[in-house]
């Protein structure tokens, strides 16, 4: 039973890549063929080794209608964003002449060009450490490290009927990247999907959804489809249908209790031994730094005092001629 259940959710994560896949001209489509061609190989690239992933990939859901409006309302500029820990990795996927051009064959350009896939078209990129994260309190005790936002209040100060939660709450992130993906140790949820969701608050209809329209602030979405973007701006018409879409989770994980805090410590030991070697690297280029600094100032010096020791010799020598016999 347990394997029946393990194979259905790695069918929905496959599924997901798939619909990436056939978006050929893609940056995502071509990041994703590569990773499905050579598996962990491709994620060692000095070209890829800083991409965490796709926005579509690194999320999942519990619901199916859930996973269709949260699609829609991101749109699938968004869904098919490549996320890069830090900035150095934005810059290693396009490079550039000094006139501006992009440089075809070097960058996710050349690697597209490499495996028949020409990327043409503008792609997204997020960058991780560059995004203001989320400063307030997290849940507590909560394995998925959910925030702790206020519920939303109807000017009676009742709870709004129907409110099922936050979206940045509602999204489900395996444990390796709920922290220490920053330099400051924040996970995807502070970050990404923070700056992507903000406080957008879901619904189980569209008129629970409007009844609570007093207290929405940064947007919100139902269930059956209804979509208000931000305070006064409504999304109305036909659902739009993506094929990109956050992969159904599967239910809980069978791992020990333990597990996740284990792997935690571990993570944590490993991002703190990376800000050492950051700090280490950054002593070590002071010292050299102060020692080429010193280096120079010492030649100044002899320099000076050649050129002092050449007038004092001339001094003399013209003071001996000048002195009668």
């Amino acid at each position: 039973m347990i394997e029946d259940e393990d194979h259905s959710h790695v069918e929905s994560e496959e599924e997901t890549v798939q619909h990436i896949i056939s978006h050929e001209k893609s940056a995502a489509g071509i990041l994703c063929l590569l990773r499905t061609r050579h598996g962990s190989q491709a994620s060692h690239l000095p070209l890829t080794k800083d991409v965490l992933g796709i926005v579509a990939t690194l999320g999942k859901v519990d619901d199916d209608n859930l996973s269709r409006i949260l699609s829609e309302y991101l749109g699938i500029e968004t869904m098919l964003a490549v996320v890069c820990k830090t900035y150095d990795g934005v810059k290693a996927l396009e490079t550039y002449e000094k006139d501006g051009s992009i440089i075809k064959s070097s960058g996710l350009h050349g690697l597209g060009t490499s495996i028949g896939r020409h990327l043409d078209e503008r792609f997204l990129v997020i960058c991780l450490e560059n995004l203001r994260p989320y400063v307030g309190e997290l849940v507590a005790d909560d394995p998925q490290r959910k925030l702790d936002l206020l519920k939303p209040k109807l000017p009676s100060g009742e709870s709004p009927p129907g409110f099922l939660g936050f979206a940045v709450n509602m999204i489900i992130i395996d444990s390796a990247n709920l922290f220490c993906l920053t330099a400051n140790g924040h996970g995807l949820r502070e970050t990404l999907f923070y700056n992507l969701f903000s406080r957008l608050q879901v619904y189980r209809t569209r008129a629970d959804m409007l009844q609570a329209f007093p207290c929405i602030t940064d947007g919100a979405i139902s269930l059956d489809g209804g979509m208000v973007k931000t305070r006064g701006m409504f999304s109305l018409g036909n659902r739009e249908q993506l094929d990109v879409k956050f992969p159904k989770s599967q239910g809980t994980s069978n791992l020990p209790a333990n597990y996740v805090d284990t792997e935690k410590q571990i993570k944590e030991l490993k991002w703190e031994k990376e800000r050492m070697m950051e700090d280490m690297q950054r002593e070590q280029a002071l010292l050299n730094n102060a020692k080429q600094h010193f280096e120079i100032k010492k030649q100044e010096v002899l320099k000076f005092m050649a050129l002092s020791a050449s007038y004092a010799t001339q001094h003399h020598v013209q003071a001996a001629r000048m002195t009668p016999r």
